[in-house]
């Protein structure tokens, strides 16, 4: 059986809200570290991957995120 990781549907699309937005990219393994680095202006987007490298992707900054679980604002009052 092939790792979550593997499947060709694991893409986020990232859209940046703000200027100044940052997405960190995060190891896999025993110990997880930063291992990318990006920073987006307002309007600019981002398509972003989990591998075999990146298990967790960390954004700061209001954007809106879509997965194929659906879409993601962090500006929306809840």
């Amino acid at each position: 059986m092939s790792e979550p990781w593997q499947s060709h549907d694991n893409y986020v699309v990232i859209k940046a809200l703000e200027n100044g937005v940052t997405i960190i990219g995060l190891t896999r393994g025993k110990d997880t570290k930063f291992h990318h680095t990006e920073k987006l202006d307002k309007g600019e987007i981002m398509i972003a991957q989990f591998t075999e490298h990146t298990s967790a992707i960390k954004i700061r900054g209001k954007v809106e995120l879509l997965t194929r679980h659906g879409k993601i604002r962090n500006d929306e009052q809840g």
